[in-house]
Parts: structure tokens; C-alpha cells; sequence
């Protein structure tokens, strides 16, 4: 995969301590990695880079929204996204990455390239089951719950009792007599 260069951080020249970066993530950086769920992003990396003498150090927080269908609905509505990521980079023989809270880098390297962190974070910050606010509270007006709540299994008994043909009830008064 290519890399975006804005998030790679060169810390070889940076001094020891915390740095701070920030990001703007929009649908351009998610079209990068050809993910298609979202139908636009608002969101913003805060970045707390703590370089020490062995190791580093990285704070994600991700505060903003995106716009995703409902599930139910497909209503498009803003799903708020608030999360961190702690993640340690330490120095080895070779890249290992398998560790989601560790990152290896080569002795060699002098920076180091965030963005993949940075994808996870916001793509599961947005919960398995997305419900449009507005079902939760009942307040969506939409043609496809007016549908599902047609379909119900409530409603089918209910129409199912009123919808008595009144052919039966006339065989009723046979039994009867």
C-alpha cells in the first residue's frame, strides 16, 4: 500500500519529550484505502507523540463525525466518533506489526508511518450495528419503518383476527342449530 506522506513522522531530527500533531480526515483519506461505508467524514487526529530514549509513544484521539446508513432504514444520519489508541513503537531487528498495542520498527528507521493506525481507529469507533438516532427515540418519519412495522408479527395477528371471512361465521351458526 502507499503511504500518505503527511502521515509519516520523521523523529529522528525531533528531540526527546512530547509532540504534538493534528490531522483533518475527510472521505478522501478513507477512498485511499477503498473503504466505501462511509458517505462523507468530518474528523480530527490529536496526536500526543511522546519520544523517548528507547521507544516511543503515541496518544490517538479521534473526535468528529461521519454520515453512515442506518441499518435498518438506510436513513443516512452523523455518527459521532470519540476514541483513543495507545500504541508503543520500539526498536528491533525487523518490522513486526502483528501486535495491535506494539509496533517494531528496524534499528535503521527514522520514521515511521501512522495512517493505518489511524484508519482502524475511526473505522471501529463506528459500532457493528449502526441505528439512525431517530429510531431509537421514534421520532424517523421513513416509508421503510411504516413497512417493517406494517410486517410485524404484532400486526400480522392483528390483521389476521380482523380478517375473519364472514363465510365462517354462517358455517358457525350450522354447528349450532
Amino acid at each position: 500500500m502507499r503511504y500518505l506522506a503527511e502521515f509519516t513522522i520523521p523523529f529522528k531530527g525531533l528531540k526527546l519529550g512530547k509532540h504534538q500533531f493534528e490531522y483533518e480526515l475527510d472521505n478522501k483519506f478513507f477512498e485511499h484505502f477503498e473503504y466505501e461505508e462511509f458517505n462523507s467524514a468530518n474528523v480530527k487526529i490529536d496526536l500526543l507523540f511522546e519520544k523517548k530514549s528507547t521507544m516511543m509513544e503515541l496518544t490517538f484521539k479521534a473526535m468528529g463525525t461521519v454520515n453512515v446508513n442506518c441499518d435498518l432504514t438506510n436513513e443516512p444520519y452523523d455518527q459521532p466518533i470519540d476514541n483513543t489508541l495507545f500504541l508503543v513503537v520500539k526498536f528491533g531487528d525487523e518490522f513486526n506489526n502483528e501486535d495491535e498495542d506494539l509496533l517494531i520498527i528496524p534499528h535503521g528507521d527514522y520514521e515511521v508511518n501512522i495512517q493505518q493506525y489511524i484508519y482502524e481507529l475511526v473505522v471501529l469507533s463506528v459500532p457493528a450495528k449502526r441505528i439512525h438516532p431517530g429510531v431509537e427515540d421514534g421520532t424517523l418519519d421513513s416509508d421503510v419503518l411504516k413497512k417493517l412495522e406494517e410486517h410485524s408479527l404484532k400486526s400480522q395477528k392483528k390483521k389476521n383476527e380482523d380478517d375473519i371471512d364472514p363465510r365462517w361465521d354462517k358455517l358457525k351458526n350450522l354447528l349450532n342449530e
